[in-house]
């Protein structure tokens, strides 16, 4: 039999500026994720209160220009409009992976991306097998897919200061590509009727906006305004087309994400310096946007359910969709993730990092059971607004999350405690030894 001692562990560490990238993510996504906890908990409560009718009445005020199918509930406008901007950020992200990032080469892309599939399959076949016996719920087989990459991510960087960096690449690499999934998912299945020419408006105005985006420097030099002055507005174009056109409009958002160059290719005298690529500046000028504003928002307008007291609370759980989609989150996802994780580096013949165990792995699978943003986007999709299953969908999802998010907790918290005991023993070791901590 063929040695493995020589194939490179997975998953692999990646490059010194791909894990301070993860890093510097790690520490943003903290805030963005509390702010979304705190934005579906306000409208809980809210929801619950004497004075859920002005609630109610905020999300289902209109809002627009009916000419343009554009006149939206404030849910509605959270939900296909600001969260377009979540999206374009995933679009970022997608191709800053497979561009630069560690997607890029199939040695270490295959697993993650095999990982991801296994997270959607496996959580979906769940679903289903547990709601069969009623085929008005199959709809929202794609509920329990996705992966909420802002509250898993702001979950570790809370309880994982000292886990390994591979398995923080590893949980980011996953879930962008779980984010991929889950948009080819949303177009493919829950587009209703198309029409073609608003879609091929919308996709030729995205190729106006990515030749511009693609020679930004040439056309704007170092003014920031025109990304706000010239490609906002053509990007807002692209995405009321893509609205009118029947396809679900944070699409577009994902689309406008893949036009941005992610390489900076430096003029003559430009090459002395180091400056980061378009991709790395929209992020950064777009993601305190999307954290702080977008993605709570769509959370707020998306999460506020009427429980209807005890007997709506027992209602919920005793229907079967919402055991479906709890099971399929917590786990299915799981199961998943970790079974195709194993299998595949089994059989491509690529160890376990010996710094990790595969009981990480697990609790990475349960980070990815937080479903809550996505989710609650694919929630809204499937079942009419005014159904009962739509708040079952709902309140399933935010238990899902939370019992997802607890366990993941607990579990990597206890790996974190002994990573960092590991730690402090190798400080010992090396001041006893006399050589410098360089780390601290």
């Amino acid at each position: 039999m063929t040695s493995t001692s020589h194939r490179p562990a997975f998953p692999g560490y990646g490059s010194f500026r791909e894990a301070t990238r993860i890093g510097t993510l790690l520490r943003k996504e903290t805030v963005g994720g509390l702010l979304l906890v705190s934005a579906a908990l306000l409208a809980i409560v809210w929801a619950n209160t004497p004075f859920a009718d002005m609630y109610f009445a905020l999300r289902d005020f209109e809002i627009g220009y009916e000419p343009w199918h554009l006149k939206l509930s404030l849910g509605a406008w959270a939900a296909d409009g600001l969260l377009a901007v979540f999206f374009f950020l995933v679009g970022l992200e997608l191709k800053r992976e497979f561009v630069a990032g560690d997607l890029r080469r199939f040695s270490t892309a295959v697993v993650p991306i095999a990982a991801a599939a296994g997270g959607v399959v496996v959580p979906a076949l769940i679903f289903v097998g547990i709601v069969w016996q009623e085929p008005q719920l199959r709809h929202g087989w794609a509920i329990p897919t996705a992966t909420d990459i802002a509250f898993a991510v702001a979950v570790l960087a809370i309880i994982g200061s000292h886990l390994p960096a591979a398995l923080r690449i590893f949980l980011l690499t996953l879930a962008v590509v779980d984010d991929l999934l889950a948009i080819s998912i949303i177009a493919l299945f829950y587009t209703d009727e198309i029409q073609f020419v608003p879609l091929l408006l919308s996709l030729g105005t995205i190729a106006i906006y990515g030749l511009l985006a693609q020679r930004y420097r040439t056309f704007f030099g170092s003014r920031p305004f025109a990304a706000w002055l010239i490609l906002l507005p053509i990007g807002i174009v692209a995405w009321a087309l893509m609205h009118a056109s029947g396809v679900h409009a944070t699409i577009a958002g994902v689309l406008l994400g893949f036009t941005i160059p992610v390489l900076h290719r430096a003029s003559a005298d430009e090459r002395t310096r180091s400056r980061p690529g378009l991709a790395e500046e929209f992020e950064h000028r777009f993601r305190p946007i999307s954290a702080g504003l977008a993605v709570p928002v769509f959370a707020f307008f998306a999460a506020g359910v009427s429980l209807g007291g005890m007997e709506g609370i027992r209602a919920a759980f005793a229907h079967p969709l919402t055991y479906a989609i709890i099971a399929a989150l917590v786990l299915g996802k799981p199961l998943g993730i970790v079974t195709t994780t194993w299998v595949m580096t089994r059989a491509m013949r690529r160890p376990l990092d010996p710094a990790l165990r595969w009981i990480d792995m697990v609790g990475v699978g349960l980070l990815a059971g937080i479903g809550f943003t996505v989710s609650l986007l694919v929630a809204e999709l499937s079942f009419d607004a005014e159904s009962a299953e739509h708040d079952y969908a709902k309140v399933a999802i935010l238990t899902a999350s939370l019992l997802a998010a607890v366990f993941a907790a607990v579990l990597l918290g206890l790996r974190n405690r002994r990573y960092g005991r590991i730690l402090a023993r190798e400080q010992i070791d090396a001041d006893s030894d006399g050589v410098p901590d360089v780390y601290q």
